[in-house]
This record gives structure tokens, sequence and C-alpha cells, in this order.
């Protein structure tokens, strides 16, 4: 336990203190929670002086992501949740071998997880149509959360998530893991210093959803509690290749294709280079005031997201965002260098492209250009993981916080009712709303199945 610290004469516990940074803010709005290191404790901390961390979702993003907190030795994982028994019993079994014991506790419905008084913190690792719900639920419960992209569902569940998380105070860190990339912060470091002259286009290329012909029903599996994975989605029929988990062997899940659990990739992958898109413009707090498009969507299929699109947005400082899939992006006329996935930066005097594998410039000397005390100088982090188990601690801030992330989650759904609706569309960043367009505004939102709902 965290010593040396009294309230109203009995000593305040690890677990109370983490509780109180959810509310209480120290010098520079961050937490007031005091490492263990400053206390004088031990290299590695003590069970009792850990973030106690539970895991909910655990395909193969969920175990990626528990075994990255798992190696972190500030933090206990105690709990996972899945509706697949399978995957619930193995994510059970790799925490114990690795603890060496058999006390991870296997829960199929995450509210009974989020009811433990003993958890700091969760990662949210289920298919998309879930994470509003869960994030709601854990922040009012008081859970610092890691929560996967997008947010899922509906732009108008992404505000309520911020809303609860602003009122509850909990940190919340975005799965948008390359803001923690040294290349792609740099890259947006160089355009806002303005090294490529003033910037003018944003070309954005992401892999295409794909397609997944209709399936007969069947019988739903034992180990499968599939009301549960349904959740707020509509009622279907069961089949095998509605909510297959990834795995190494099949590849990506069909539901990530699925408009009911997912949006396709135009946000699912989309979310992730929109966002440093919009870091490097500078408008990661904005949204576009001028968006058109256009896409192709599968006919008579169990897929129905977007194969194909290409978007172009204006924001008010002048500078178009283009956002297409990989095949169109590299055929786009201002593309380079025979690029298409990744994000492309073009300004007056040159251009930056940048993607998980490199980063490339013309001219080519910016890549060794050393930053000076004037250029412009983006948070540093090159642990996502790491850097939420610092923010919970106090020791830092998120470096993909909340309004970070309903404001890219925002721009995603504009992609997407864009290319719906096929028509110019004003949007009103400030209101969060498009202007003067009832039609465009209702697709913001969409109902939940009953019981499952949303209140801010």
């Amino acid at each position: 336990m965290i010593s040396g610290r009294k309230r109203l004469g009995r000593r305040v516990t690890r677990r109370e203190f983490l509780r109180r940074s959810a509310s209480v803010v120290g010098l520079a709005g961050l937490p007031t929670l005091i490492p263990a290191s400053a206390l004088g404790l031990a290299d590695k901390p003590a069970p009792s002086d850990r973030i106690v961390l539970a895991c909910i979702g655990m395909g193969i993003q969920g175990m990626g992501n528990m075994r990255t907190f798992r190696g972190n030795q500030d933090v206990q994982v105690v709990a996972v949740c899945d509706v697949h028994q399978t995957q619930r019993q193995r994510a059970k079994q790799a925490v114990d071998e690795f603890y060496d014991n058999k006390d991870c506790a296997a829960y199929n419905d995450f509210r009974e997880l989020l009811g433990r008084k003993d958890i700091d913190a969760v990662q949210i690792t289920t298919p998309d149509h879930w994470h509003p719900i869960i994030a709601v639920e854990a922040a009012r419960r008081g859970k610092h959360m890691y929560c996967e992209k997008p947010i899922g569902w509906s732009f108008r569940a992404a505000q309520v998530v911020r809303k609860v998380v602003k009122e509850t105070g909990v940190v919340f860190q975005f799965g948008t893991q390359q803001r923690s990339d040294r290349k792609f912060r740099f890259a947006c470091e160089l355009v806002r210093s303005g090294k490529i002259g003033q910037l003018k286009t944003i070309l954005v290329g992401v892999p295409p959803s794909w397609t997944c012909p209709k399936q007969p029903t069947e019988p739903v599996p034992k180990e499968l509690d599939y009301q549960m994975w349904l959740g707020p989605a509509p009622e279907a029929p069961y089949c095998y290749q509605r909510c297959r988990p990834w795995t190494e062997k099949e590849g990506y899940s069909v539901w990530y294709s699925i408009l009911d659990y997912c949006m396709g990739m135009i946000g699912n992958w989309g979310v992730h280079h929109l966002d440093i898109a919009q870091w490097g413009n500078g408008t990661e707090l904005s949204a576009p005031v001028e968006v058109q498009g256009k896409g192709v969507f599968p006919k008579d299929m169990l897929t129905n997201a977007a194969t194909s699109w290409q978007v172009e947005n204006r924001y008010a400082n002048g500078v178009v965002l283009v956002h297409m899939d990989d095949h169109t992006a590299k055929k786009h006329p201002q593309q380079v260098a025979g690029h298409g996935h990744g994000v492309l930066f073009i300004g007056t005097e040159g251009w930056i492209h940048v993607d998980r594998q490199k980063l490339e410039a013309e001219p080519k000397s910016l890549l060794k250009l050393k930053l000076g005390p004037n250029d412009v100088h983006l948070q540093e982090s090159n642990n996502h993981h790491g850097n939420f188990i610092d923010a919970v601690k106090g020791l830092t801030k998120p470096v993909a916080p909340i309004d970070v992330a309903v404001r890219v989650d925002a721009l995603c759904w504009l992609q997407q009712i864009a290319i719906l609706l096929e028509r110019p569309l004003r949007y009103d960043p400030t209101a969060e709303a498009f202007v003067n367009d009832e039609e465009a505004n209702r697709l913001l939102d969409r109902p939940m199945r009953a019981p499952w709902k949303l209140e801010a």
C-alpha cells in the first residue's frame, strides 16, 4: 500500500488514491497521483501498488493488448471477459501462466467485471458496436480505460462517451497507437513547422473493406452467448462468419465489413490515418467545413460496408483532405512516388509521406532535420500502452485523449455519411452538426436494440 498519506485519521490505500485521481486535478491539469518510485518503493512494485487492469474482449487484438499491458511491471491483470467461452478461457490461461497462479477471473458479462471495486482500469477490445456502451459504464464505475478505435455505433454515441468521461474524470486513451510512433509524430511536426511550405492537400489511403456472400443460418454454438454478442445491434440469424473472431489463419473478422457492427474500413482503419492527417493539419480538435464523396457498397451480400470510396474534405484553413481506399488513392492525380496507402502531406515547397513502414519526404533533407526551439513539438510518447499507464499514475497526459478521439470519430462518420448521400454537405465543427441538413444530421445517430441504450 502507498504509505505516508492520512485522511480523517486513517490510512489511504492505493485503491482509494487511484480512485481520487479520476476527479482530483493538480498542477498542469494532471491527476495528483504520486508514483511508487517517488515513495522509495522497490524497482518492481508490490502487487498492492500496481494498476489493477481487466480486459474486455479477448480476440486477437485483445490478446495482443493484454500481453503488452501484462508485461508492464506497474500493471496486474486480474480479469478477462469475452462472450466466446473458448476465447475467455484461453485468455484466463494465458494470464494465469504468466503470473504462475490461478487467480485471473473470467467473465461472460462485462457488467459483472466492472462491478469489482478492486479494478482500476480496463482495456476495451470488443467489436466496435459495443465500445460506447462499455466505455460509458466503465467511466461511471470510475474505471480508467484504454478503448480501441473507433468509438463506434454512431457519432452521437461518441459524444455521450465524451460527456461521461469528462464528468467522471477518468483517464481515456484511444487505441490510435500511431500517435506513439516517432515517424508519424515527426511527420506532423515537420508539416506544422512549415517545412514543406504552406500545406495544401492531404491524401489518405487505407485498406478497403472486404466482402462475404450470404451465409445459411446455423445453430448457435454452446460456447457463444450470441445475444450478448449482438447487444445493441439488430436481431440477426446466427452464422459462423457473422461473428467469427479475427484469427491468424482466417484473417480479419467478417463483422468489420457489416454496418450493424462496424462502419467498415472507412472508419475502422481510416481512423488511424485520418487522426494523423488532422494532427498534421493542426485540426485534431476541429473538423472540415465541407464534405462530399462517393463510394461503392456491395449488394445482396452478408457484408455491406463500402469497398471503395473517395471523399474530399475542405477545412476552414483551406486545406483539402482526400480520403480514399488504397486502390483509389494510388491512382489519384496528386499522388507521388507510387504511394497509395498512408498519409501524404503536400505543401508549396515539398511533400511528406508516412505509413507504418516508412517516412519519406521531398526534399529528402527533411528526414535528417533537427527541429529548433521555435518549431512545433508535439507530445512525445513512444509506448502507447505505457503512456496510458503513466497517465493513470498521474505522470503525464494521454497522447490520444477523449477530445481527440471524438473529433476523429466524427471525421470517420462524415466520410460515411458523405458517400451514403452522394451530395455536398456543409458541416459546423463547433456545433458538431451539418448545416441546415436534417437528413444528414439524422445519420449522426441511430437507435439501439432494447434493452440497450446510452444516456448522457
